[in-house]
Order: C-alpha cells, then structure tokens, then sequence
C-alpha cells in the first residue's frame, strides 16, 4: 500500500502543477489521502515506540512544509503536518480510553482546529482517519462515503468523491493491496519520499515555468 500511496500522490502533485485543467490526474490522485491515511493507522497499531513514530512523522511534516508552500503557493500546513495531528488524537484517545465523553470533545475539539487553521484536508482527514481507526472493516466504505457526501454539501468537493476508491480496494480487494504490497518499499525511501519529491517537483515546476528559461529552451 505505500507503493500505491506513493505513486498516487505524485500523480495528483503533477496534475496539480502542470494538468490542472485535466481531472483525471486529480482524480487518481484521490486515491492517496485514503492509503497514506491507512498506512499511518496500521503503523500507529503496530509500532513498539508510539512517541518514536510520532517525532518522525513531525519531522517529515517540518521537512516537507517550506517545499509545499514553494511548489503549491499555499499558505497551509500540509499533509503529512495534518496526519500528524491525527495520529496525536489517536494516541490521546487511547490515553483517555473509559472516557467517552472527554474522547468525544477531544476529537471535536481537533476537527475543529484542523477546520479554523489552514491544515491540508481540515476535519475531513480526522474523521477519515477515525472511521479507519474505530470502525469495522465492512462499514469503511459507508462510512467513507458518508463522509464525502456531507464534504460535497458543505465544502463543495466533487471531485473528492473519488477517494472512495481506495477504500473500496481495501475493503472488497485486499488481494489487490497484497498484491501491490509486494512491492517493497525502503524505510528509508517511505520516510523521505513526501518532502523529497514536492521539493523536486516545486524546483522543476518554477525552472519550467520561467519565461528566461522557456525563451532560452525554445532557441536551442
């Protein structure tokens, strides 16, 4: 599934940078919010040092924030800064597992600021990664869906109905995801890959798109 994360994202970052106009590069990029939102969940559950993982995904978020505002011109924490809110409301709740109610104003409390400040995703990527997390297998897809549905309302976000894919692969076609999993991933290019390729891509995007530079390829 990393492999798809990957892939999925980089689709969505080109399209977002050079094919604006056409939708079907945003619309497989739908695809990874869902599998990166996943692969954090499994490895919040399987990791033996929770704070550990916490620190190094804050540092992939801290990393990959200046070469995501360079390459979208947004003024946004990004993606991986928004997981990273989420995997702390994970371990809260845990901490204060017996307390619904302080469970419950907790996660409020973090969709709300994720919705105020300019976070990637705002309160669609807590919930997302609560139905993941709290939810059984077989209600993934309704929930999913549900929660895209209340996003086209209220925000607008057609194109967003897309990410239902990913959940469906996981839920009806696990030989799929095994099958991609199969792939393997380096540690160490999973960890890096997030900042590495918005900084390249933000580089590539700003040299292109340079008009001394378009001027002086054009006369080669």
């Amino acid at each position: 599934m990393q492999f798809l994360a990957m892939l999925t994202m980089l689709i969505d970052h080109i399209g977002l940078l050079w094919f604006p106009e056409n939708a079907v590069w945003r619309i497989v990029g739908r695809l990874a919010l869902p599998f990166y939102a996943f692969t954090m969940v499994l490895g919040y559950f399987r990791t033996r040092d929770v704070n550990r993982y916490l620190r190094r995904v804050a540092w992939i978020a801290v990393l990959s924030q200046l070469p995501y505002q360079f390459a979208f011109q947004r003024l946004e924490v990004n993606t991986v800064g928004s997981l990273f809110v989420c995997l702390l409301l994970l371990r809260l709740l845990d901490k204060w597992k017996g307390k619904p109610v302080l469970q419950a104003l907790t996660a409020i409390c973090f969709a709300g600021v994720l919705e105020a400040f300019p976070f990637s995703y705002g309160a669609y990527i807590v919930m997302l990664v609560l139905i993941y997390r709290y939810a059984q297998l077989q209600w993934f897809t309704l929930f999913h869906f549900s929660l895209n549905v209340v996003s086209f309302f209220i925000k607008g976000w057609f194109i967003q109905a897309f990410s239902l894919f990913a959940t469906v692969l996981i839920v009806f076609v696990p030989d799929f995801i095994r099958g991609a999993d199969k792939i393997k991933v380096p540690r160490l290019v999973w960890r890096s890959f997030y900042p590495l390729q918005l900084a390249l891509l933000a580089i590539i995007y700003h040299i292109t798109s340079n008009q001394t530079f378009n001027d002086l390829f054009r006369s080669l």
